[in-house]
C-alpha cells in the first residue's frame, strides 16, 4: 500500500485545488445579470426551435464515419510507430484492417451517405 500512497496524495492535493479554485471564483465573481447575459445564445441568433427535437439521419451517419476514421488514426499511429518491429504480418494486419474500412467507406459513399442535400 506503500506504493499508492504518492497517488492518493496528488488526488488529494488535486481535489483540494480544484475546490479552492472553484471556492475562490465563485467568491470573487461579479453577479449583475442583464437581458444580454442571461439571453439564450446559439449561432449569434435566437434559438427558432426545441433542442429536443429530430435530427436527420444524415448526421448520425457522418458521425459514425468521424468515429471510425478517427479510431483509424489512433490505430495507424502507434502501427507507424513500431512497424519496423512488427515485421510483415503486423504490416498485412494493417493493410487488412485498412482494407475493411476502405470498404465500408466506399459502400457509405455509394449508398449516398455522403450527399448532403
Amino acid at each position: 500500500m506503500v506504493e499508492y500512497l504518492a497517488i492518493f496524495i496528488y488526488f488529494l492535493i488535486a481535489t483540494g485545488l480544484a475546490i479552492i479554485l472553484l471556492g475562490v471564483s465563485f467568491l470573487a465573481s461579479t453577479r449583475k445579470p442583464d437581458p444580454e447575459k442571461i439571453s439564450a445564445y446559439e449561432c449569434g441568433f435566437d434559438p427558432f426551435d426545441d433542442a429536443r427535437s429530430r435530427f436527420d439521419v444524415q448526421f448520425y451517419l457522418v458521425a459514425i464515419l468521424f468515429i471510425i476514421f478517427d479510431l483509424e488514426v489512433t490505430f495507424l499511429f502507434p502501427w507507424a510507430l513500431v512497424l519496423n518491429r512488427v515485421g510483415l504480418f503486423g504490416f498485412w494486419s494493417m493493410m487488412a484492417f485498412l482494407l475493411i474500412l476502405t470498404i465500408g467507406f466506399v459502400y457509405e459513399w455509394r449508398k449516398g451517405a455522403l450527399d448532403w442535400s
